[in-house]
């Protein structure tokens, strides 16, 4: 018989609540614990997130549907670069001001990673018209060829082991697995190319986004509208690439779902193409496919469709990203 039944439920209350926050608190004190990796763009932060799986904490500055290229920091990024145990980027001149200010203010020993100066040799780069030569930045797209990013996961294998080697098997494990997946997509967008019929295996797009995806799945870029400056193509450019197209016949010409474009919309009129603005390089997919995997899975089967060949290519692909 219970004598006292307020003082009895105050008791299981105040149990509960502390049974709560102690979990609450416990669970805090373990992500506070992993190491924070910080990078900048969100296909960088996603592989980085593949192979980390739940050990690490990854914390990507530049914001979804923000222009990698012309980012400037924000003030709250400096605490962010100062909580880093370990700061991943592109690299290639990407992510210039991030890492002018990563340099000043990063705790003692850590590391700056910048995968894409790993994993090219330098005259390998690409120049482009949207990168020239002569302003001395590569084109730092080199994350949409597959076979780059392989090189990316292992670049950041290596580097988290280092950070925290207490669980190197985990990485190689989930390193291991992504791969697979990596394999896979490079296999399946050699398949969705080859359904395009030769003489369309040519794009046109806003950005200089894919030099180094054409000459790996054997398409050609040949123009691009975006000078280097960032701003519009002035109006001889404009007529000089609408001469072009109407020249090498393709069906369609690219943009950004991010970034829309009039110019890109004149230029498909004039010259009597199919104008398709759903491609990305560093905006993902909405879940489940909010992955680098789903990334370049929606833009090789938009891609495919739209230069007539078979966008069915890429069911096969399993664009989940793995658990983290």
């Amino acid at each position: 018989m219970i004598k006292n039944p307020i003082t009895f439920g105050s008791g299981i209350l105040f149990l509960m609540m502390y049974l709560f926050f102690h979990t609450a608190a416990a669970a805090t004190t373990a992500q506070f614990l992993k190491p924070t990796v910080v990078s900048s763009v969100a296909p960088i932060a996603n592989l980085i997130r593949n192979v980390a799986g739940t050990h690490i904490q990854v914390v990507d500055i530049v914001p979804g549907g923000i222009d990698s290229h012309t980012y400037e920091p924000l003030p709250s990024d400096i605490k962010t670069l100062q909580a880093a145990d370990l700061i991943i980027v592109n690299g290639l001149d990407l992510e210039l001001p991030i890492i002018q200010l990563a340099e000043k203010v990063r705790k003692k020993g850590t590391a700056i990673v910048q995968l894409g100066n790993l994993a090219l040799r330098s005259e390998d780069w690409q120049y482009d018209f949207s990168f020239p030569r002569e302003l001395g930045h590569p084109n730092p797209h080199l994350w949409l060829n597959v076979e780059l990013v392989m090189r990316y996961a292992n670049i950041i294998k290596e580097h988290l082991i280092e950070l925290d080697p207490v669980h190197e098997a985990s990485y190689q494990e989930n390193t291991q697995a992504y791969l697979s997946k990596l394999k896979t997509l490079d296999e399946v967008i050699f398949k969705c190319i080859d359904t395009i019929p030769t003489n369309h295996r040519k794009l046109v797009t806003y950005h200089d986004s894919f030099a180094y995806f054409a000459p790996r799945y054997g398409m050609t870029v040949i123009a691009a509208v975006q000078p280097a400056d960032f701003s519009e193509p002035g109006p001889q450019e404009v007529i000089r690439i609408i001469k072009h197209i109407r020249e090498v016949g393709v069906p369609a010409i690219f943009g950004s779902e991010v970034f829309p474009s009039k110019i890109m919309e004149q230029i498909a009129r004039e010259a009597k193409v199919k104008f398709v603005d759903q491609l990305s390089d560093d905006e993902l997919p909405a879940p489940p496919n909010d992955s680098y995997i789903g990334m370049m899975a929606h833009n090789v089967a938009v891609m495919t469709q739209a230069l007539k060949g078979d966008s069915a290519c890429m069911t096969p692909i399993d664009a989940r990203n793995l658990s983290f």
